[in-house]
């Protein structure tokens, strides 16, 4: 059983990031085709780029009791993708809120 609670974490977390894009319509809520685009292109660049770092030898799985053992790739555990989305997400949802801020701020209108 705790060899699925990483991936459940991150899909948990995943979900509450979406929460938070659904209740403010920062990203997937307010340009779905948009979002999903930046998203993937994101992601796959990551995953190229751990692709690089596995095949110079600086990134490994290593063994951890709380991941699957599930592999996309050598070396590459099926929990990184849910990571990058994660990561990615994250960013653009901040990236969204500030802008959306600043913009508020140089109107005169109030945050």
């Amino acid at each position: 059983m705790t060899a699925w609670l990483y991936l459940a974490a991150l899909s948990v977390s995943l979900l509450g990031l979406g929460t938070l894009d659904w209740r403010y319509r920062l990203a997937l809520f307010a340009d779905a085709r948009r979002t999903a685009l930046t998203l993937a292109s994101a992601v796959v660049l990551f995953l190229l780029w751990d692709l690089v770092g596995v095949g110079l030898g600086i990134f490994f799985r290593g063994d951890a009791p709380y991941m699957t053992g599930l592999v996309i790739a050598p070396e590459v555990p099926v929990e990184e993708v849910l990571f990058l989305t994660l990561l990615t997400y994250q960013t653009l949802l901040l990236w969204r809120a500030f802008s959306r801020r600043t913009r508020r701020e140089a109107g005169g209108e109030r945050a």
